[in-house]
Parts: C-alpha cells; sequence; structure tokens
C-alpha cells in the first residue's frame, strides 16, 4: 500500500485543519496515528471495513474520520486543536491478513506513509 498524506501545517490553539491521504488500495482497517518530537507513535483513530470508527479518547469529539472509497482517500478532520496535537501524523493500513484488531493502538503497526507535520502554537 503506497500513500500520500497532505494538509499539515501550522495553526493557533482551538484552529482546525484537515490532513488528506491517498492511498493506492484499502485494506479492512485503515486510520492515522502520530509521532511528536522524541515520543513513540501514538494510534489517535481506526475505521474499518464497515466504517466504524474508533478514536483514542484524547481526540473524541475533536477529531473525525472518514473515507472515500471512490476517491481512495482517507480524512482527518481536526478540530479544537491543541499544543499536544502537534506531531507527525501518518495514514496507516493494517494488512487484511493480520491479526491486529482494528483499534487505535494497533494502526500505528500498519503500513504507513511520509506522514504530514501538524503543528499548534499561539
Amino acid at each position: 500500500v503506497q500513500f500520500v498524506e497532505s494538509g499539515g501545517g501550522s495553526v493557533q490553539p482551538g484552529g482546525s485543519l484537515r490532513l488528506t491521504c491517498e492511498y493506492s488500495y484499502s485494506t479492512k482497517c485503515m486510520g492515522w496515528f502520530r509521532q511528536a518530537p522524541g515520543n513513540g507513535r501514538e494510534g489517535i483513530v481506526t475505521v474499518d471495513s464497515n466504517g466504524n470508527p474508533s478514536y483514542l479518547d484524547s481526540v473524541k469529539g475533536r477529531f473525525f474520520i472518514s473515507k472515500d472509497n471512490a476517491k481512495s482517500t482517507l480524512y482527518l478532520q481536526m478540530n479544537s486543536l491543541k499544543p499536544d496535537d502537534t506531531a507527525k501524523y501518518y495514514c496507516a493500513a493494517i494488512p487484511d491478513n493480520s491479526r491486529y484488531a482494528c483499534r487505535p493502538f494497533t494502526i500505528k503497526f500498519g503500513y504507513t506513509g511520509q506522514g504530514t507535520q501538524v503543528t499548534v502554537s499561539a
């Protein structure tokens, strides 16, 4: 699977961004994880083949994932951004033959792209 992420940038606290991920083909579980400098990967959201999302608690109600199969594109709408959201964000997909459940904790182990930087600061 190949990914092309875009949409990152710098925004003030409380602002919004929409990340876009164009993928070469879909798997049953796709999502996003992030990685801040000096930290490990943090899975934040997944969407399964039925369109059911699963969010990390700290982003619930602020981040929203959507998937457009016709356009082979995954989106992450991020609202009410906080400085703690600053990180490089990666689109990812868990292989269909994986034993991993489709959850934010596992998406960080999937195939991934190059990422897009999100910086939230005043």
